[in-house]
Formats: structure tokens, C-alpha cells, sequence
């Protein structure tokens, strides 16, 4: 991140007493500390030739951050404005009206994990790997509205959607959010069709559309593509994403929503550059990132909505008269 991003963190933090400057430990170097671990998975070890402190010094700053992590995530992560259409929708007749009720998209994503063999079963993905399966919602502007970790790399995304939902996750009466053919469609989560084309490069391989379905299908992969680009914007510049840690479960749990929810929404906040992402050295080699599954083909085992379909037939079809107009 750009230095003027890294001091703003730094003052919030000091502002809201969320960390405390200690005697040869200030703010700024905590900060550091942390930011050169999660960008370099950095051990212990590492961090104490790189700030020449004690590893006991090491260890209790890092823990310090990790600590303050669900208050940053409540302060950084917040449901999108469901009482304006976003401008990239409104301003745009690809998707206006008929995205007018659309509030983000959501999507899992799998970040390795290191566990114990008594503990490792719930947790091998279909890579046969071992990851949690992260659930995130975002806006049209990536930044990140919504995370769930913790979820085993053996569920599927519509059952981590699920069991969100059980647990407070909650769509306004009358919106949605769009999601992949691994959900089952709902009012509140609109799907693609299936057995129609879907994703991008199919649709610039052939420009016509054969019918409603398949204008709603790439209409619809424009937008919820926005989720796939956080995901690639976030695992660029968090390479700790694809590997193994040394840090205990709990803290494991937090490093995607310390990256995502928060560090990554600050930095687009702060209209961090992200360009400079695909002309910079790995800080992680490369050979050490691990196998992990991208996204979720498995359909979903519940019976999908009629009001859902519904409502997608209506989208689609007000869509397709536009088109033919």
C-alpha cells in the first residue's frame, strides 16, 4: 500500500485506541510488523531479524493486531446502501432498470489452512487439499460487504450461504444479490440459468444471443464477475491467501478477514493504485502456494425457489424486449 494509506491506518488506530504506542514499540512499527507478516508469511524468526525485538515483543504485538481484528472488520465491513441503485448499475442501460434491486454479488472463496490430522478431515476440499471455504459479498466498487470464515473446505457454497443465513445473514425485503450456478435461485439470490451459456468467454467467442436466457446469462456474469476481481485483487496482494501459516487456528481464521474485510477495503478507500500488483516480485515463491478450489460447480441440493425464477423470468424477459427493440 502507498505510505500515506499506511499512515491514515496508523492514525486511526491511535485515534480510536484500538492499538497504543509502548516504550520502543510505537503504532507505526506494530502496524509494520503486522503488514510484513501477512504480505511475506513471514515466521516469527523473520520478523525479529527484520525489527530487531525479541521474539516475545514479536509475538505479543502480532497478537495485539490479530485481537482487534472483529472490531476492525465490524468498523470496515458494512452492507452496502440498499436505498440507491450503485451508479455502475444505474448509469449503465445493460443494467437498468432491471439490476436496479441488485445490492452485490457473493461468491466462497478457499484459503489454506494448517490443522491438526485428528481435526483435518472436515476441512479436505474436492482438490484434496486442506482450506475453510470464505464466503464474501461485495459491491460494484469491490470493496468487500460481507465475510463469513470458518466455514470447513468440504462444504459446498450454498451450504455456507445457508447456514449464514441461520445465523443473521440478511437480504432486505426486495433485494438481492447475484450468485453463481453453485446456489440455488431465490428472490434474494439470483442464479444463471443453467444449461445456457454463462461465462464470459463464451460470449466473445459468439456476440449474438440466442434467446432471453442467454442475454440475461451474460448480463448477469458481467456483474457478478466484480466478485471474481476482488478475489484476484485480494490474493495479489495477500499471497499468505495460498499457503500454509505457522499461527494458531484462531488467528488463522482472521488473516481473510484482516485481508479482506479490512486492509483491502481501506486501500480502496483510500484509492489505493493496484496496477502496480502485476509488476511486482512475489514476496511468496510461488512454488510454496498450495492447490485450491475455485469456486463451486456442485449444485445445491435444495429445491430451488418458484418466486425466484419468477423473478428472474421477469428480469430476463423486460431484458430481452429492450434488446429486440
Amino acid at each position: 500500500m502507498e505510505s500515506e494509506i499506511f499512515r491514515a491506518i496508523a492514525h486511526f488506530l491511535r485515534v480510536e485506541n484500538l492499538l497504543r504506542d509502548t516504550r520502543g514499540v510505537k503504532i507505526e512499527e506494530q502496524l509494520g510488523m503486522f503488514m510484513f507478516m501477512l504480505s511475506h508469511n513471514a515466521s516469527i524468526e523473520r520478523l525479529k531479524r527484520k525489527f530487531q525485538h525479541s521474539g516475545e515483543t514479536i509475538h505479543r504485538k502480532i497478537t495485539e493486531v490479530f485481537d482487534i481484528i472483529p472490531a476492525l472488520t465490524h468498523r470496515f465491513v458494512k452492507l452496502p446502501n440498499v436505498n440507491q441503485t450503485h451508479v455502475k448499475i444505474a448509469s449503465d442501460p445493460r443494467y437498468m432498470p432491471f439490476f436496479q434491486n441488485c445490492i452485490g454479488a457473493i461468491d466462497g472463496t478457499h484459503v489454506l489452512i494448517t490443522i491438526s490430522e485428528e481435526r483435518a478431515p472436515p476441512f479436505r476440499n474436492r482438490k484434496g487439499t486442506l482450506s475453510q471455504n470464505v464466503m464474501c459479498a461485495c459491491d460494484f466498487d469491490l470493496k468487500f460487504t460481507f465475510i463469513s470464515c470458518w466455514w470447513e473446505g468440504s462444504a459446498s457454497d450454498a451450504g455456507v450461504l445457508r447456514s449464514a443465513r441461520s445465523k443473521g445473514f440478511h437480504v432486505p425485503e426486495g433485494k438481492f444479490y447475484l450468485v453463481d450456478g453453485g446456489y440455488a435461485n431465490t428472490p434474494s439470490f439470483i442464479a444463471p440459468y443453467r444449461g445456457v451459456r454463462y461465462h464470459l468467454s463464451q460470449f466473445r467467442r459468439q456476440g449474438s444471443y440466442a434467446n432471453y436466457k442467454e442475454l440475461f446469462n451474460h448480463r448477469h456474469a458481467q456483474l457478478l464477475n466484480h466478485i471474481e476481481k476482488a478475489f484476484g485483487v485480494l490474493k495479489k496482494r495477500f499471497q499468505i491467501l495460498k499457503v500454509g501459516t505457522f499461527h494458531p487456528i484462531d488467528n488463522q481464521i482472521k488473516i481473510p478477514a484482516a485481508a479482506a474485510a479490512v486492509l483491502h477495503n481501506i486501500i480502496r478507500g483510500h484509492n489505493g493504485d493496484e496496477g502496480w500488483l502485476d509488476h511486482q516480485p512475489n514476496n511468496i515463491n510461488p512454488e510454496d502456494y498450495v492447490d485450491l478450489p475455485e469456486g463451486d460447480n456442485n449444485y445445491p441440493n435444495e429445491v430451488e425457489s418458484d418466486d425466484g425464477n419468477t423473478l428472474r423470468d421477469q428480469i430476463a424477459l423486460q431484458m430481452w424486449a429492450q434488446y429486440n427493440d
